[in-house]
């Protein structure tokens, strides 16, 4: 167990330009402790130890500020960096090697039942204060910008930005229908149009 603890605040470390050494992040790290405590309590759930994996928890919560309830299911690699307000609900599913920054809501919208928190593939990036509400997905190595309120899935390398979320890009690409960069421009268009018209017309003289 020790070995894997370890392992883990290694694979943390190298991803927190912050930590000095694995003894930093296994007895300081807040988002380490939650997440080494959501696993012992994980294990009570599936007992069917309900109020004893409640009680884990809570007491996480108490002294880290990160919040998951012990159904939640969490692939290895989790950071959660500073862990103030993180929020993760039972139905929800994370891959390996994700990261949640502070404030981050995996939560639902209330209307659905059953499956009713959002799935995070591998590699997903979370920022700041930012809330994905319902059961659908997020894929492989998307990202979530600071703030941003995710009510829809999001396709695998795909950046999702602002309330309620959009899609900006996909592998690095602007997304077609939200490219407001490469837009075209309907006035210079229009200029390009009559530009041609005045010449065409000054030929027929």
């Amino acid at each position: 167990m020790f070995k894997r603890l370890k392992t883990e605040a290694a694979i943390i470390m190298e991803r927190d330009p912050a930590a000095r050494s694995v003894w930093e992040v296994i007895f300081f790290y807040a988002g380490f402790k939650a997440v080494r405590m959501y696993r012992k309590a994980h294990k009570h759930y599936l007992k069917g130890r309900y109020l004893r994996a409640r009680r884990i928890a809570e007491r996480a919560r108490r002294k880290t500020g990160v919040e998951i309830h012990p159904g939640a299911k969490i692939g290895k690699g989790l950071f959660i960096d500073h862990g103030a307000g993180v929020v993760i609900g039972e139905t929800c599913e994370i891959g390996d090697f994700c990261t949640l920054y502070q404030g981050v809501t995996l939560g639902g919208t209330g209307k659905d039942t059953g499956k009713r928190h959002p799935t995070l593939g591998d590699h997903v990036m979370v920022g700041a204060g930012a809330s994905i509400l319902g059961p659908f997905t997020v894929g492989d190595h998307a990202k979530i910008a600071a703030g941003a309120v995710v009510l829809a899935e999001v396709p695998p390398h795909g950046t999702a930005v602002g309330v309620p979320a959009r899609v900006v890009k996909v592998a690095g690409k602007p997304a077609d229908e939200l490219d407001q960069i490469r837009m075209p421009d309907p006035v210079a268009q229009e200029l390009c149009r009559l530009r041609q018209r005045i010449e065409q017309l000054e030929k027929q003289r």
